[in-house]
């Protein structure tokens, strides 16, 4: 009997759509005439589930009738012998066999009697995955099932769904049909990074699978004994179109390979042309590059093959890929490049891709017009042979004149002089002189010569052609220049762009530095005024391996003002580049001057907030504070009335309205205060390390409301912030959750630290969430919630000055963390807190002693 086969839902959370991809590939299977059966199946509670049972027959049938389908009963399914059995939840454990052996046996058990069995699975459930998933949930997996059980499946099919469409359906009640339950997921396994994590995570368990069955394929292993690491493809860029060809094609090559790296090269030398009409194109090639995930590299040398070769080895290249050069194309990526590149790469492979056919672009098909050994001995030649042999073909043609012979032989010196330059021509005009005298000149067949006419007719001869051999010599030169011009304004238009469209910092300039003219390391020193009179160098910035000790042991100094200086270490520079050099340090300087600006600009625009504030803080003294002024001054007055009895209750009520005005003037004087302390960045937080537990207790010390849940999970470690700052954040958010949602609990949760959770400057933090289902904000108007002195829809009276959340803010920011809003799912705001676990450095603090400095809560 043929084995069955085993079709598995792997989901990446609870409400992917597991249960309900499987009923409805049972509908589909039923519909096509095969014999499906429901051996075992959770709805819990989902109606949609449910509803998606009509139709398919439970096996065996029970009197609950879907709500009892939760067990697989082996026995029956077997003496039904149905076509395909579905069987929800493959890793539970409440197997049929003695004690209980999990479902996955009673699976094999129905694969073996030739039933097809499809399943569902969650991610959490794989053995090799249940810790991994407890570091990202804080949440042990109750279930497991062995990896090598489901990875023998004949079909394993992702339902996958995006973290938000997972929130939007908690909060839907279709994961989790009691409210209670759904707000606790919210705050914990179902926040987002969670989620995105376990998606990861399971596309990742799937593709291990693709490479194993890869890794397994006896074909595959003829190739190679050992794979490297991680793929690094080099890209050669010459600046034409075909690099995005190139790109792409390097790109798909990297699909394959799991953390491979992209890295675009494109060489600049001086002989390659001014290179005006390809910045555009290398531009577009750059943004391809980033936008795949790769690193654009712009070098500079000498050699094109050499510097592309050294970048390959300092990356530790897996691959190259080079394209076909144009025939006579002004680029670094000649022939001879592609020929370089072939000889000298002895560790990565090299690809040379064929350039596919397209119109030429502007230039290409153009001869060069750089005067180099080769034209200069292309123009010797000439010089030696075309005086004979235009000689010879005058001595075919009848001819009795000299100047027709002068005539002649000026256009082989021009030849020569555009071929080779100055001293070609003049050998050539010299040769060509004394052929003329021998053949043309009377007396025929010597040197000397007897008319005066004749001689000056030679001398002019000479004259002119020397003359113009000087001119084109000059042309070529200044073109010469005019190209090392043109590609020096190039690479700095390409400097400017990229400080224009990235915002380039001074250590991405000193990269680029550093990347273009090969250098081991590149500095910035500044010069610091250590005592009245007496100044040292210091080092601000460096790109490199180690950051030297003293200026001196730096090759290259490039003085860009009397206080700072560009250091280059490791090589010498020529003429050509130290005048480049002194154009990238114009442009360094220009930036260090704009943040000189910009950091003087925003100290303005503090001051003016800061004015702006006092400013704020008198009006609301003048409105906000009299109200609970004068109710304080109303109940006292009438307390002290002589003339007026009140019975007990009423004196307990004025009293209590005086005690109620003074708790609110507090309130409102302390958010006033420290909100002043905040604008004036003069808020100094004693960090320590705090449990959360303590900091609630204390914020909600004299809250007295029922609509309050607490779901913190159990040893959440502490984290590092000041106790009464933090107490301060926590009891303004639980306010103002309970002012604008009074319809609605608010949830107070925590999420323990672990691999999955979110990080401050790439250290783990932990998180505390207040979720309430009020009216929510909505999001363009996030921003303007945590700005001082706005309240909702800025109208309700009597409730505040609208700064609770602005000193939540700056308290939480000023200790290292963050404060966040993110929408409730089905309606709310959720408040989260963001700070880092604790290091352990300093005692760790309780809440029910403030130390000085702290914000004690009044």
């Amino acid at each position: 009997m043929a084995r069955g086969n085993l079709r598995i839902f792997l989901g990446a959370a609870p409400g992917a759509g597991k249960t309900f991809a499987m009923l409805e590939e049972g509908h589909r299977l039923q519909l096509q005439g095969s014999d499906v059966v429901v051996g075992a199946v959770s709805v819990r509670g989902r109606a949609e589930t449910a509803a998606l049972l009509q139709g398919l027959e439970l096996c065996p049938l029970l009197p609950g009738g879907p709500a009892d389908a939760t067990e697989l009963e082996v026995a029956a399914v077997l003496e039904r012998n149905p076509g395909v059995v579905l069987v929800d939840d493959y890793a539970s454990s409440r197997g049929s066999g003695p004690g209980g052996t999990g479902r996955w046996k009673d699976v094999a058990v129905l694969l073996d009697a030739g039933i097809d069995v499809i399943s569902t699975l969650d991610i959490r459930a794989l053995q090799s995955l249940s810790d991994v998933v407890q570091g990202i949930t804080g949440i042990p997996a109750a279930e497991t099932v062995p990896d090598s059980a489901v990875r023998a499946a004949d079909q394993i099919e992702l339902v996958d769904a995006s973290p938000e469409l997972l929130r939007e359906r908690l909060g839907e009640g279709k994961i989790y049909p009691r409210p209670q339950d759904a707000d606790a997921a919210l705050v914990g396994e179902f926040r987002t990074g969670p989620l995105a994590a376990l998606r990861e995570l399971a596309l990742l368990w799937l593709a291990e699978g693709i490479d194993v069955g890869l890794a397994g394929d006896a074909a595959l292993k003829t190739i190679r004994d050992s794979w490297p690491a991680r793929e690094r493809i080099v890209v050669g860029l010459s600046g034409l179109p075909e690099g995005q060809a190139l790109l792409r094609r390097a790109a798909r090559m990297l699909s394959n390979a799991a953390g491979g790296e992209l890295h675009a090269v494109h060489v600049r030398t001086i002989s390659a042309g001014s290179e005006l009409s390809a910045g555009k194109e290398l531009e577009l090639q750059r943004k391809l590059t980033v936008e795949a995930g790769g690193v654009f590299h712009s070098v500079g040398g000498e050699d094109t093959a050499v510097a592309l070769l050294e970048v390959a080895r300092n990356i530790n290249a897996t691959q190259i890929v080079l394209g076909t050069p144009r025939r006579r194309a002004r680029t670094p990526f000649r022939r001879g490049t592609v020929a370089g590149v072939l000889r000298a790469a002895d560790g990565p492979d090299v690809h040379v891709v064929p350039r596919e056919a397209s119109p030429e672009s502007p230039g290409a098909g153009r001869t060069t017009s750089r005067l180099g050994r080769r034209r200069e001995l292309t123009g010797f030649a000439l010089a030696l042979g075309l005086p004979v042999v235009l000689q010879l073909v005058l001595g075919l043609v009848p001819n009795r004149h000299l100047s027709t012979d002068m005539l002649i032989q000026l256009t082989g010196i021009l030849a020569a002089a555009l071929a080779g330059g100055l001293w070609p021509a003049v050998l050539a005009a010299v040769l060509a002189g004394l052929i003329v005298n021998y053949v043309s000149v009377r007396p025929v067949g010597t040197l000397s010569v007897i008319d005066p006419e004749n001689v000056l007719a030679l001398l002019v001869f000479l004259l002119v052609a020397v003359s113009v051999s000087l001119v084109v010599d000059r042309s070529a030169r200044r073109s010469k220049e005019a190209r090392r011009a043109g590609a020096e304004a190039s690479i700095l238009g390409e400097l400017s762009r990229r400080a224009v469209a990235e915002g380039n910092s001074v250590p991405a300039v000193l990269e680029q530095v550093r990347e273009y003219f090969q250098v081991a390391g590149a500095g910035l020193w500044i010069r610091q005024e250590t005592h009245p009179g007496t100044s040292r160098w210091q080092l601000r910035e460096y790109s490199g391996a180690t950051g030297p000790t003293e200026m001196s042991e730096d090759d290259v100094v490039e003085q860009l003002d009397e206080k700072r200086v560009l250091v280059l270490a490791g090589r010498e520079l020529g003429q050509d580049q130290r005048r480049l050099l002194s154009a990238f340090g114009s442009h360094l300087l220009a930036m260090l001057q704009r943040e000189e600006l910009t950091a003087s600009q925003r100290e303005n625009l503090r001051l003016a907030e800061g004015n702006k504030m006092r400013t704020s803080i008198l009006r609301a003294v003048s409105h906000d504070l009299r109200t609970p002024l004068a109710g304080i001054k109303l109940a006292a007055s009438s307390l002290r009335d002589g003339s007026v009895s009140f019975t007990a209750a009423e004196q307990q009520e004025l009293l209590a309205t005086i005690e109620s005005g003074a708790d609110r003037l507090d309130r409102l004087v302390s958010n006033l205060l420290d909100m002043s302390r905040i604008t004036a960045d003069s808020v100094a937080p004693l960090i320590a390390p705090v449990y959360w537990a303590d900091v609630i207790s204390e914020a909600l010390r004299g809250t007295v409301s029922q609509r309050i849940r607490l779901l913190l999970p159990d040893n959440m470690p502490p984290v590092d912030a000041d106790p009464g700052m933090l107490e301060r954040v926590v009891a303004n958010l639980v306010e103002n959750a309970l002012k604008y949602a009074p319809d609605s609990d608010v949830v107070i949760a925590g999420a323990v630290g672990g691999s999955g959770s979110s990080q401050i400057g790439g250290v783990p933090a932990s998180e505390l969430r207040v979720v309430d289902h009020g009216r929510g904000i909505p999001a363009d108007e996030v921003l303007d919630m945590f700005r001082p002195f706005q309240r909702a829809d800025d109208t309700t009276p009597g409730t505040g000055i609208g700064l609770g959340l602005a000193v939540a803010k700056g308290f939480t920011e000023a200790m290292g963390g963050a404060l966040l809003a993110e929408p409730t799912p089905g309606g709310g705001l959720t408040m989260v807190i963001r700070l880092p676990l604790s290091t352990g450095a300093g005692p760790i603090t309780s809440q029910k002693g403030h130390h000085a400095g702290s914000a004690d809560r009044r």
